[in-house]
């Protein structure tokens, strides 16, 4: 928080020397809350002022402070557990690069690209930051990295992540469980130290995507409703965590994350195959999600390549651009339907309109229903 004048003047001397663009964030929190990026000295009391008090209305803390930027930058986070005698070990780390204001779509495990020696360092220097903290829980140890290959340590997250599983997944750990018995007071298990003597050296790989209710082609506008169709995939190297089914209703009140699919393979390329198959089973309708998004990022060329950074979601997914190609997907569906049966076409069961013809459904067009059938469910 700012006080005066005269701290004002501190903060804007410590930013010309940290240099410019520079990030105003929350001190309590993060998910992007509280968070300013900053051009110039100019912005900067603005950018304060907004952060803090976003900051404030999200956490009860408007304390900020003040991170160079690094850009391009990958995010990578290191999976931790501490024990009650000061014990900690690391289980393996994350890439979560492909993110949307500041928040996680896509996770994998391991992080693609880093050789023996980088991962190897990347979990010491996380180890001695939980050390350094005390750390007695599970805990994610944070960075950003360089295109030169060095590491910014960001934060240390001391909860469990959305995205544990897929360290799971890779690591044969239950990490929930692993908690509890932290949480008792045990030492670690022969299954955690295990898991953290392979961690240098993964054997498989895991990919999570976030299916959440928001619209990819509004800038992931958030899409509360009622959840008319659901099915998830399934099958070998598929797991989906998930609350939710069909007649349950997101509400506009909390998070809007609806599932995570993950999935496990032997190597990268395998599990990008074994993604593109699961969203290709996956039918969400009634809500707009994520799940074009995630379709798009499955099949995109730079992904499979590896060329990941915080800024990639940006530089390649033009959401107007693809609703567009979906929608006019669906309306000449809905044309050619309309055509083939004289105007006696039914809306596919998923669609806004369960089963009623186009051209009884309340006085909607064929072309209008073909839209909101696009909207509810994006074509592959």
């Amino acid at each position: 928080m700012i006080d005066g004048p005269d701290q004002l003047a501190r903060v804007v001397e410590a930013a010309s020397r940290i240099g410019y663009p520079l990030l105003v964030k929350a001190v309590a929190g993060g998910g992007g809350r509280g968070m300013r990026r900053v051009t110039t000295a100019a912005d900067l009391p603005a950018a304060l002022s907004g952060g803090s008090h976003e900051a404030a209305a999200a956490f009860g803390d408007g304390s900020v402070y003040l991170e160079r930027e690094i850009r391009p930058a990958r995010h990578i986070e290191v999976q931790l557990l501490g024990d009650a005698t000061g014990h900690v070990i690391a289980i393996g780390e994350r890439d979560c690069s492909l993110q949307r204001r500041h928040q996680k779509l896509v996770e994998e495990a391991p992080a693609p690209g880093l050789s023996l020696e980088e991962r190897r360092d990347l979990h010491d220097m996380a180890v001695r930051v939980g050390r350094a903290a005390g750390l007695r829980n599970a805990a994610t140890a944070e960075f950003l990295r360089a295109p030169d290959g060095e590491f910014f340590f960001l934060e240390v997250n001391t909860r469990l992540q959305v995205e544990h599983g897929i360290t799971e997944l890779v690591s044969g750990l239950d990490i929930v469980r692993e908690q509890f018995l932290l949480a008792a007071g045990r030492p670690f298990s022969s299954a955690a130290l295990g898991a953290a003597e392979r961690a240098g050296e993964p054997r498989s790989h895991a990919i999570e995507v976030r299916i959440a209710a928001e619209d990819p082609g509004r800038d992931f506008a958030p899409t509360p409703g009622l959840v008319r169709r659901w099915a998830m995939p399934a099958g070998p190297g598929v797991r989906v965590d998930t609350g939710l089914g069909a007649g349950d209703r997101v509400p506009p009140d909390y998070d809007n994350l609806v599932a995570k699919i993950m999935v496990h393979a032997a190597d990268r390329d395998a599990a990008i195959d074994r993604l593109r198959r699961a969203l290709g089973e996956t039918e969400i309708a009634g809500i707009q999600t994520t799940l074009p998004f995630h379709r798009f990022v499955a099949a995109a060329p730079s992904f499979r390549a590896a060329e990941l950074s915080t800024g990639w979601v940006a530089e390649h997914w033009d959401g107007p651009a693809e609703f567009q190609r979906a929608a006019t997907a669906g309306l000449l569906a809905a044309g050619l339907a309309a055509l083939e049966s004289g105007g006696r076409a039914s809306v596919a069961d998923e669609g806004p309109h369960h089963g009623r013809s186009i051209s009884s459904a309340a006085g909607i067009g064929w072309q209008r229903a073909g839209l909101e059938s696009a909207v509810d469910r994006w074509p592959r």
